[in-house]
């Protein structure tokens, strides 16, 4: 059964936000995982395609849009709409969306991450209810300002 582990966040900004799931794919990408970083649009996408290059001068991590040619290789893809494909191996998702996407089963894990923005608040309180509801094992991870 999939684990859903929810990271909420002190700061109120998307960039916090963003940060964050940078920190946290660059951790799963070197435990050996391979990871799909699920955005609300393709402008959240794109943006967290530029955050995933610049977040740390001393870092790389390998990753690339969905549907790219380069999204093959990489350990980390980025999508907005479709899941990566199938038979890509990824078996961890953070979900930066409002909504649980219907294919998120498939992961082993996924990451739900929380802003204090209020949209962001309303929108992963239903998520955690409906998780709840269908009998997932739910972990919060409070975070402190600076993490």
């Amino acid at each position: 059964m999939t684990r859903i582990d929810f990271y909420i966040l002190p700061e109120t900004t998307l960039e916090a936000r963003l940060a964050f799931a940078c920190r946290l794919a660059e951790t799963i990408a070197r435990k050996g995982y391979r990871l799909h970083l699920h955005a609300e649009d393709e402008a959240m996408a794109r943006e967290l395609d530029d955050v995933l290059w610049t977040f740390r001068p001393d870092a790389y991590l390998p990753h690339a849009l969905v549907g790219s040619e380069q999204a093959d290789g990489v350990p980390v893809t980025i999508g907005w709409q479709e899941p990566p494909p199938g038979d890509a191996g990824v078996q961890a998702m953070l979900n930066l969306h409002p909504d649980i996407p219907e294919w998120f089963s498939r992961f082993e894990r996924v990451a739900e991450i929380i802003n204090q923005h209020q949209a962001v608040l309303t929108a992963k309180r239903r998520c955690w209810q409906t998780y709840k509801k269908r009998g997932y094992p739910v972990t919060p991870h409070h975070l402190r300002a600076g993490a």
